[in-house]
């Protein structure tokens, strides 16, 4: 007889056509939700979707709750048959990821071109973040209280941005570096524009360029970064991958998947 214990594949006991259109579905959630204020956004529209309301709203008499923390953190829940005292069942997960987040008063020039200053948020291996197409997403409060949301990057007329890295050829010392060191944090920045303004006498031609389409685009000045919630995340939605498809090749797994 034989009293071990052996492990099946995953995909040889699920029903697929169950696994495949949870996939799909997470996959439309995982591209939404690159951010905190995002995937609380999209919590906050399925929950009221499902019946559960604000529990500080009026709205009571149908058990099912949320509230919302500062637009960054959401708790769902409903009430139960039995007493407090019996207990209480909690599911807990946490939505923010790694990322490149813009600094405050972000914006400068040189060697030709203008670029954000950064600094990176979470357990992040810098050399992944380098020379791939990235989004900006977050919010900007303007002078007069309005508020700007961008997600700038997701669309495929979108501009993205980029970090710069040395060509191969160039980057022998770099390449002798151990993986930690040879990017390093202060290295990425982004470039956000490499078109002087028409002004030849301007003294930061590349800033001035771009804080004019800023202007004319969003009707933010430079000191609008001050009151700004800004970061960069991997552009583009998730993806199946693999020629069965079994995989699903995304941002944010870590800990959205949960």
């Amino acid at each position: 007889m034989d009293f071990g214990y052996k492990t099946k594949n995953a995909w040889e006991i699920l029903d697929r056509n169950e696994v495949n259109s949870f996939g799909e579905e997470y996959k439309k959630f995982i591209s939404k939700s690159k951010t905190e204020r995002e995937t609380v956004d999209f919590f906050k529209e399925e929950a009221e979707g499902k019946g559960f309301v604000d529990v500080f709203s009026d709205k009571t008499d149908n058990g099912r709750f949320y509230a919302i923390n500062g637009s960054k953190n959401i708790i769902l829940f409903r009430e139960g048959k039995d007493s407090l005292e019996k207990g209480i069942n909690f599911v807990f997960a946490h939505i923010d990821s790694p990322r490149i987040d813009i600094k405050q008063n972000p914006l400068y020039e040189g060697f030709d071109v203008a670029m954000f200053k950064t600094h990176y948020y979470g357990g992040i291996k810098k050399y992944q973040w380098v020379t791939v197409p990235l989004a900006l997403h977050g919010v900007i409060y303007l002078k007069n209280g309005e508020k700007v949301e961008l997600s700038l990057g997701e669309k495929p007329d979108d501009p993205v941005f980029v970090i710069s890295d040395l060509l191969p050829h160039l980057a022998r010392k770099q390449m002798e570096q151990n993986a930690r060191e040879f990017i390093s944090g202060e290295a990425l920045d982004p470039i956000v524009g490499s078109i002087p303004d028409s002004d030849d006498k301007e003294k930061e031609r590349f800033k001035k360029s771009v804080l004019n389409l800023l202007h004319d685009t969003y009707g933010l000045v430079e000191e609008d970064f001050l009151s700004s919630e800004l970061t960069l995340v991997p552009a583009g939605p998730a993806r199946d991958s693999g020629f069965d498809k079994s995989i699903i090749a995304s941002y944010g797994h870590d800990d959205r998947v949960c």
